[in-house]
Parts: C-alpha cells; structure tokens; sequence
C-alpha cells in the first residue's frame, strides 16, 4: 500500500500541504483532484521522491516500481513499437543476457523469468496499447522523429502503461487524447492490475475508472469511497452539515457572551456569568466552509442572422491533390449544437478549418450568412499566445478603443482578475491561457464557435461554467472534445466524421462509446438472418420528439422572419424612384428566408415521420 503520514511541503515559500495523511490499498484506483494550482502536480513529485518534505514520510513498499509518463518521448529514429517494448527494462535485460548466456543453469533461470513475465507476447500487447491510444500498424513501425510532440505524448503513455509499474502516477492523461483514445484509456485502466493514482479534470474518467478520490484542499487530503460523482454528493452533504454546525455555534456563542455582557456586574449572577466565559473559552470554533469564487464564463451575445448561416452542396476539401471529405452536404443554423465524432486522423479538424474558412474547398460550394463572424478555438492557439506580454496587452490589441476599464471586465468575465490581468501570460497557469484564448476567440461576439478541445487545462468547475456558458449562448457551437461529459451536456446533434464523409450519427453518445470499444468481429460467411427490428426504446422516442419540437420551434422562428420581411416589401416607399438598390436587397433576403423556411419544414416533416414510425413499432 502507499502510506502518506503527516506531510507537509511547500513551493517558494508557499505551503501546499499541511499535516496530510491517507492510506491507499495496493491495487486501488484513485483520482486526485484539487482546484489548479492547489499542488497535485508537486505531491505526485514528493511520492516519486524527487522533492524533499517540510515533515513526515512517504512509505512505498519495498520493490514497487513506480512509473509515470515522461515529459516527451525523444524525437529519434527508433520506432514506436521498439519504444514501447524498451520501457520494460527487465525484458530488455534478459533478452540481452539470454543472447549471451553460456552457464547452462543460468540460461534457464533467465528462460523461465522470461516465460513469467510473458516476454512472448510482449509486442503483441504493445502493439495493442499503441492501436488503443490512436496508432495504426504503419504509424507503429515509423520511427518517433516522424511524428508531433502531441504524439509523442501519446507514445509516453502507451510505454508507461506497458511497463506496469506498480504505482502508476499519471497527470492529465487525457489532455493530449482525442475522444477515442480516452475511452480506451478508461476501459485499459479498470482492468490494470496494480495501484493508480491519477490527476484529472475528466469527470467520466472519474466516474468510470476509478474507486476513490482523494481531494486536496485547504492544504489537507481526504480520501472518498467511490467514483467522482459520489464524491461530489458526499462532499456537499459534509459542507452543509459544517456550515449547519458553524451557524449554530455562533447563535451559542452570542447568548453565552450575551448572558456574560448583562450579568457580569452583579454578583448574585457573578458565578454564572464567570461559568459561562469559562464555557466560551473551551468551545473549539467550527468555522463555516470557505466557498470559493465561482468559475465563470461570459460570451457576448451576437444578432440573429437568416437560417442557414452556413450551407454546403457538393463541397469536397482537402490538402493539394490529397482529397480528405467528399460529398458534403451540410447545413448548421445559429441554434445548432454539434459534436464532431469520428478517429483521429479521419478529418475533423479539416471540417473546422474549412467552416472556419482557413481552408478552401477543392470542389463544390459553401455558402454563409453575408454577416457572419466566426470564432476559431483549437490548443495551438493557447501555445502561441505572446508569453511576455499580459492579457491585458492582448486584448489591447484587439480592442483599443473599448479603455483599460472595460477590457479589464473582460477578462474578470472570464475569470481573469486584476492579479492575472497584469501578470506575464509565461508565469500563467494552462488554465489562465486557455481561458484568455477563448475570451480572444469570442471577442467578436461571433455567430458560430468551433471548439477543438477547449477543456484542456481546465479544472472541474472551469469545465462546468464553460457548459453553463455554451448552453446560455445564443450562438451555433461546434465542438471536437474528449470531454463526455462535456459532449453530453451541449450538443444536441453529432456528426460522424467516417471514410471521407461527413453524415448525421443519430445513436447517442454513450452507443458510440460501446462501438468504439467493441472489438471488431470478422465478417460471418452465412447469410445472416432476418432481424426482426427492436421496439425503440422510451429514450430513442424522447430525443425524436425532441427533435421534432426543435424542427417546429425553427419553422416557426423563420415564419415570424418572413412575416417582418413581407411587411417591409409592401411599405409604398420601397418603391419609389431611386430605391431600385434598396428593394432588390430585402427581395434577396425574402428569396433565402423562403429558401430556409422550405428546408425547415422538409426537416420538421421528416422528424415527425421518423416520430410516428417508432411510436407504431
């Protein structure tokens, strides 16, 4: 078991930990959480042994191995397999010694350990770590040199992981994951055989891979049985029940001190009253829970544009000769949330950059609301912000002309306060630039966000307030993320990004996590019977007609817009002499809201025919 007894640490002065202890069991699954900041980084850094404790000790048991993943795999010219299989150093070791052996008792000690360790199926079980983190067989045999640092990341897990240290010490995981690779990675780590601790801000990783939490706060650590959620329920019953007992201690205290103030000066009631200030004094203070500031997020609020905002017919896109999506026919309207679903590598962020217009169509069209503003987030962006420069100076950038006052309520908006609004964006946390990043992306107030995994570095409540934001905003949201719980509480529609194309996924969330983690089977060579078709479940009929009242709420918002226009088109002075440029322009935009409203009640219709047919099933 790993022992933590009475430590205290601190960092330039500045105390973490104070008089912390928690015992966790061999083979336990724990996350650690803690506001950022708090030092769960550090306390990772004090079980490893690379800091020295104020007080206390750390115990791990005698010949644990203790693992974690490396800061960044080299940029060599060894292949990742090769990578992989040299993290297990014993097996290198004795395939070395198992080379050059001549003593024969020797020789079978080391084919008898390799035997135990299962050296034999070492590179299968690699190569099945590298698939699950996003390598295909090819990328397995490339060399490390060939791939980003992001990737390199990934490939630091995998030798980690298949190492199987006793003690798995892993910080933010997923943060260099897509969607895909962190739901392999909850499933590979409740089946791992040893001990975990792991920092996280992913509350379905929380929720599915592990037992416990252990929560550092107030510079102290307590452990919870149980997944995330449990934790959370369990922890806001314990600030209530606190918060109770601190109220009702000062209602004792003021009559007590009442009690002293009116009869200290007589003596028929001397003894009472001295009882009394005895009392007060030996009353250990309950101090009510600190709430700290909340998390917050605040998106400008752009106008209502004409339906569609942006429309695709034919539209294929892709790099030089290299065609990535084909065929697309898409359409996004300013109430729409969608989550792009599909593998690495099969074109998402080739589908944002060519919404976002960074990249252009090698054939068909796209056509866009005239007024259309559009705001970009992806995590590159948050590397190239001017580290020698304050979000202050950012935004000034931008914003010149709004003053100091108002670009400062800006950033408090985005829970920048004056502190970090001076401060070098270099000695900010990840989460202070990746909130300054996304202030800069919807500066604009723009009419559509696409966001490519905005939650990195951002802890819990950051990620809470961002879904009470996006839910809030009045604008069309695309998001890329391998937040679940992130995906799940936004979007209402998902796309499947698959073999080139681009389609509507109507299964759920949590359907796609079971085919994503479902091996694939090889095709049957019978024919396969005839199915008669499930009865659709109460959930599948709830989201249809979910999407039916969204499909009549947007024909009816389109019919009030072509009501307004109409009325305009029969004002009498439209018509007059000189007004031929003016009236040309409300007629085009009648001709796109006709346009959209056609569209609008094709969907509706279709919505509720799909409605009627599962209600008969």
């Amino acid at each position: 078991m790993l022992k933590i007894s009475d430590i205290t640490y601190s960092v330039e002065g500045r105390t973490l930990v104070e008089n912390a202890s928690v015992t966790i069991p061999a083979g336990h699954k724990v996350g650690l959480v803690g506001r950022n900041g708090s030092g769960k980084t550090t306390l990772f850094r004090v079980i490893r042994g690379e800091m020295v404790l104020d007080t206390g000790n750390v115990h791990i048991p005698k010949g644990w191995k203790i693992g974690g993943v490396s800061q960044e795999v080299p940029g060599n010219e060894v292949s990742l397999i090769n990578t992989v299989l040299r993290a297990d150093t014993e097996r290198e070791a004795l395939l070395a010694e198992a080379e050059t052996a001549t003593d024969p008792t020797r020789i079978a000690e080391v084919q008898t350990r390799l035997a135990d360790i299962d050296a034999w199926s070492a590179e299968a079980r690699a190569a099945t770590i590298l698939k699950g983190l996003g390598f295909t067989h090819d990328e397995q045999q490339m060399p490390c040199s060939a791939f980003s640092g992001g990737w390199r990341m990934r490939v630091a897990l995998a030798a980690v992981l298949f190492s199987e240290p006793d003690l798995l010490l892993l910080d933010e995981p997923t943060n260099y994951l897509d969607l895909e690779g962190a739901l392999w990675l909850e499933a590979y780590l409740v089946k791992y055989p040893h001990t975990v601790l792991i920092v996280s801000h992913d509350r379905e990783l929380l929720n599915r891979s592990v037992g416990g939490i252990l929560h550092l706060e107030d510079k102290g650590l307590i452990y919870y049985t149980g997944p995330y959620d449990t934790f959370a329920k369990q922890r806001a019953a314990n600030r209530a029940v606190q918060a109770a007992a601190a109220k009702k201690q000062d209602a004792q205290r003021a009559h007590l001190q009442a009690f002293v103030d009116r009869f200290k000066a007589k003596a028929s009631k001397a003894k009472q009253a001295q009882s009394r200030v005895k009392m007060l004094e030996k009353m250990d203070t309950i101090r009510a829970p600190e709430d700290a500031a909340r998390t917050v997020f605040t998106f400008p609020e752009p106008e209502e544009l004409s339906p569609p905002i942006i429309a695709t017919e034919g539209a294929a896109v892709g790099y030089g000769e290299t065609i990535v999506l084909r065929d697309l026919n898409l359409r996004i309207d300013q109430d729409d949330r969608i989550a792009l679903l599909g593998r690495n590598g099969e074109g998402k962020s080739t589908l944002s950059k060519m919404l976002s217009d960074r990249l252009a169509l090698a054939k068909g069209k796209m056509v866009t609301s005239n007024k259309l503003r559009i705001g970009f987030f992806a995590q590159h962006q948050v590397d190239e912000l001017r580290i020698d420069e304050t979000p202050l100076d950012h935004l000034f950038r931008e914003r010149a002309h709004e003053g100091q006052a108002k670009l400062r309520a800006r950033l408090a908006g985005f829970g920048l306060g004056a502190d970090q609004a001076d401060t070098e964006v270099g000695r900010l946390s990840g989460g202070q630039k990746a909130r300054l990043s996304l202030l800069l992306a919807t500066l604009p107030a723009p009419h559509l966000l696409i966001l490519d995994e905005p939650t990195n570095h951002l802890d819990i409540e950051s990620r809470e307030a961002l879904v009470e934001a996006l839910t809030a905003y009045t604008g069309a949201v695309i998001l890329v993320s391998h937040d679940m719980h992130l995906l799940s509480m936004v979007a209402d529609r998902l796309w499947l990004v698959k073999d080139g194309h681009v389609k509507p996924y109507d299964e759920d969330l949590q359907a796609y996590r079971k085919m994503l983690l479902t091996p694939d089977k090889p095709a049957e060579k019978e024919k396969p019977k005839p199915v008669k078709a499930a009865k659709p479940s109460q959930e599948t009929i709830k989201a249809l007609r979910t999407d039916v009242r969204k499909n009549e709420e947007r024909v009816k918002k389109i019919n009030e817009m072509r009501d307004k226009l109409a009325k305009k088109l029969a004002d009498p002075v439209l018509y007059e002499d000189g007004k031929a440029g003016e009236l040309a322009t409300w007629n085009k935009k009648y001709a796109e809201v006709m346009e959209g409203l056609e569209r609008a009640e094709a969907m509706w219709m279709a919505a509720l025919e799909k409605l009627e047919k599962a209600e008969k099933a």
